[in-house]
């Protein structure tokens, strides 16, 4: 298990991507939250390091309306997030 907070930049706001991370999450079994911020999209995750991967490729994608110009993440200490929710910014 890891966890990894992401900063996702680019056309992110306005596109769907936070709903579009959280489908995706609940998919592959990660924990964690998603937020919007003024002009990106903040994420932690939490789960098995193959399915991270997996969620950190769909990120650079993102929704079909988004426009992903720049992800940048860093591995942090496991908290032990229960679900995956959908924060407020």
């Amino acid at each position: 298990m890891k966890r990894i907070h992401v900063i996702i930049k680019g056309k992110v706001i306005g596109v769907f991507f936070r709903k579009f991370i959280k489908e995706n999450a609940d998919k592959l079994k990660i924990k964690g939250w998603v937020k919007n911020e003024k002009d990106y999209v903040e994420v932690v995750f939490e789960g098995k390091e193959v399915n991270l991967r997996k969620i950190l490729s769909l990120c650079h994608r993102g929704p079909p309306s988004a426009s992903v110009e720049r992800l940048n993440f860093k591995e942090e200490i496991i908290k032990g997030e229960k679900s995956f929710k959908i924060l407020k910014s």
